[in-house]
């Protein structure tokens, strides 16, 4: 189910490549190890080829055994960003092949083959379908910068593979259990150990399940001394009927996927050692099935959260920031970290305002949220910068507790935004930021880099602050 695509480099390209591709620009056409049926310029001429990124040529060639084909591609500018798109389509072409040689194009390796190998990614429970390429070999490539690439694909492939497993599969346990995979420490509290410490929104979510709640605790560590300490914060609903406030039919069928967040967080974790990242990182994954019972929370209850702040519950679908403020408030009061990032797919609202190809960050930290739309822009997990609107705040007010865990009054519509100042009461003062990935963390198409369901928006992004830095 994951990525099962090998990559491997070579110098030179193979003796009867079955398939091989070579890249081209507009003004310099590419040196091949043998002819071709017909003079490159006049082929591309022929096709109007112009070099731009992702444009390909394919040229059945006479081989030892049988006849081959090599695919032309173009690489556009060269920016990393047009060197993913090459990448993912060549692979896309190359489906249902034994492998793909690459004749490896100047500029960022690991950009090329990270997204090479996401487009390789299928999940399929049965034995039908196309399968992907199933070797990639890069020839002349820089063999640190593939493996980084690698490295990183495989992150982002275990995040689709957490996401996409359905929820008759996977509860708050079975998370847990895939986190302790990731060879780091773990620690685990359950429901009588969540109760007993004060984690009162992720016992209150959990209530309705048979499925009992866990709080996932990673701990990564470098190797030597870490420059700072950040605390990475995952939404994990393992499925989300609404709890009481029940979701449509076809709202429901995706819910899967909505612990996305917290599968970023553990990919993340379970990646950095391999990067070599100098960042010491905490990671806490708030789990929960949010069901209807006899046992589940009701519209109107007021819960107690960690640290003690009151939130009377207004809508039982709202269930994702009840979790998240527990673990943000226990991040604050015992973690001490320099930095806190929590990623969420929070709002239906945030799809609406962004689409479904830009994530949306929000902070309370100029510097903190420079730096991860530079990251978003580097690792093509894009990121906008969302306003946290002091305005909206009352909205959140609440006649009996604290707060209210959804907008009231003239604000409604707001609801990505208001959701964020709802974590921001539990993130403390330290510098925080908010990933609202509902819109780009899944995918209704299978193109480029995507796959039909789970995306692992927010691994690229994460991977690159955490490690560029």
């Amino acid at each position: 189910m994951p990525i099962e695509t090998t990559a491997s480099v070579v110098a030179d390209v193979p003796a009867g490549a079955e398939l091989l591709a070579v890249p081209y620009t507009s003004d310099l056409a590419p040196v091949l190890p043998f002819d071709l049926p017909v003079p490159v310029p006049d082929l591309l001429a022929h096709h109007e080829a112009k070099g731009e990124a992702g444009e390909i040529v394919e040229v059945p060639v006479a081989r030892e055994g049988g006849v081959g084909r090599v695919l032309l591609y173009g690489v556009g500018d060269g920016s990393p960003g047009s060197l993913r798109k090459a990448a993912a389509l060549l692979t896309r072409r190359a489906k249902g092949r034994a492998e793909l040689t690459v004749v490896t194009p100047e500029g960022d390796a690991a950009a090329f083959a990270e997204a090479a190998l996401l487009a390789a990614y299928s999940f399929k429970i049965g034995s039908s379908g196309k399968a992907p390429v199933r070797a990639l070999r890069f020839a002349g490539a820089d063999e640190q910068a593939v493996r980084r690439g690698e490295r990183v694909a495989q992150a982002v492939a275990l995040a689709r593979d957490l996401a996409n497993t359905p929820a008759s599969v996977k509860n708050p346990a079975w998370l847990a259990e895939r986190a302790a995979e990731q060879g780091v420490p773990v620690r685990v509290w359950d429901e009588e150990q969540l109760q007993a410490d004060g984690f009162g929104g992720i016992v209150a979510v959990g209530r309705g399940s048979v499925s009992p709640p866990r709080l996932i605790q990673l701990s990564y560590t470098p190797d030597g001394p870490a420059t700072r300490h950040v605390v990475l914060v995952g939404k994990g609903i393992t499925f989300d009927s609404g709890g009481l406030s029940l979701k449509p039919t076809e709202n429901m069928k995706v819910q899967k996927t909505d612990m996305a967040g917290g599968a970023v967080v553990i990919a993340v974790i379970g990646a950095l050692a391999a990067l070599g990242a100098p960042v010491r990182v905490t990671g806490l994954v708030a789990a929960a099935e949010n069901m209807p019972s006899g046992t589940a929370q009701r519209p109107s209850d007021v819960i107690t959260h960690y640290g003690g702040r009151t939130v009377e519950v207004l809508n039982t679908d709202a269930e994702g920031r009840l979790v998240l403020a527990d673990a943000l408030a226990y991040a604050d009061a015992e973690l001490d970290p320099d930095a806190v990032v929590d990623v969420a797919t929070l709002t239906g609202a945030i799809s609406v305002g962004l689409g479904r190809t830009i994530g949306a960050v929000y902070a309370n930290d100029e510097s903190l949220a420079e730096q991860l739309v530079a990251a978003g822009q580097a690792s093509d997990d894009r990121l906008w910068r969302m306003p946290l609107i002091d305005d909206y705040a009352p909205a959140l007010e609440s006649s009996i507790a604290d707060l209210a865990n959804v907008e009231q009054g003239s604000t409604y519509g707001a609801g990505s935004i208001t959701a964020a100042l709802f974590l921001r009461e539990f993130a403390g003062k330290r510098p925080w930021a908010h990933l609202d990935i509902a819109g780009v963390g899944r995918s209704t198409v299978d193109e480029g880099v995507l796959t039909k369901g789970a995306t692992g928006f927010g691994v690229r992004v994460l991977l690159e602050w955490l490690t560029r830095a």
